[in-house]
């Protein structure tokens, strides 16, 4: 199995765990917690900044000292946007499922003071991208516009069913604004119905990175760098939750010349 492939460790629990040093590289955290109604996860941030984002379920949380109460509510991934609150480095927060609960912990350094802040669904910009059967639909929970972290991009897509995504291929693995920035990213993969599969693949121009990875409900795949576009088999659609995180909270991508010309016309 590829070593850019995470599978949950155990069904309950953090059943996820990304760390920095477990990826080998600077920046990007990812952590997936599965939880009964009742159970609670409680950690302090220290160094670095956390985005928790309702994957599906809900519960009550609290962040900074504050009760912020209860929040989520869909009960999938695909059923409309999440709700996620922001967390600030040098703090804590808490989250007790209210259902059975399935939420993400997005976390990179924190650079300065910042605020605990909730991200409701009405907060957040959805957009389409692509044309034909390269549309999916994108849900942006901390966008580069949205100026509450410090280094955290965080967002989600749903690409249907035969579509592809992340495509034409495209990297952003070189720390040369403006034309292209170096971030590190996690992709958390969800299918409807959950016995789908897709597939993704990450490589570089010279192919010393080449890995193509079966996609199946629940798994992470890091890019550490290159390109890594991934395709949904028909029949079911495919949902992602992206971290990015790098020395510039900028998206600056570059292009793969070879498939460029698909943005034309």
């Amino acid at each position: 199995m590829s070593d850019l492939l995470i599978k949950p460790t155990r069904t309950r629990g953090k059943v996820i765990d990304v760390t920095p040093a477990s990826a080998g590289w600077a920046y990007v955290g990812f952590a997936l917690h599965r939880l009964a109604p009742g159970e609670t996860v409680a950690e302090t941030t220290g160094e670095r900044e956390v985005c928790l984002v309702f994957v599906a379920g809900t519960g009550a949380v609290s962040a900074g000292g504050e009760r912020l109460g209860e929040m989520g509510g869909r009960m999938s991934p695909f059923d409309g946007k999440p709700a996620a609150v922001y967390v600030p480095g040098n703090s804590e927060w808490s989250v007790t499922a209210a259902s059975e609960l399935e939420f993400a912990v997005c976390s990179a350094p924190a650079l300065t003071g910042r605020e605990v802040k909730v991200i409701g669904p009405d907060a957040m910009s959805q957009e389409v991208r692509g044309k034909g059967t390269n549309t999916r639909y994108v849900t942006n929970i901390l966008p580069e516009t949205d100026g509450v972290a410090d280094s955290l991009l965080v967002v989600e897509v749903i690409t249907p069913g035969g579509h592809t995504s992340s495509y034409p291929p495209h990297k952003h693995d070189r720390d040369a604004l403006p034309e292209e920035s170096y971030l590190e990213e996690t992709y958390y993969h969800r299918l409807n119905p959950p016995q789908g599969f897709g597939f993704q693949r990450v490589y570089t121009d010279d192919r010393s990175l080449d890995e193509v990875m079966l996609i199946e409900d629940g798994v992470t795949v890091l890019v550490p760098k290159g390109y890594h576009p991934c395709a949904a088999i028909h029949g079911y659609d495919l949902y992602y939750l992206n971290v990015m995180a790098g020395p510039h909270r900028v998206w600056r991508f570059h292009n793969q010349p070879d498939h460029e010309w698909l943005l034309g016309g």
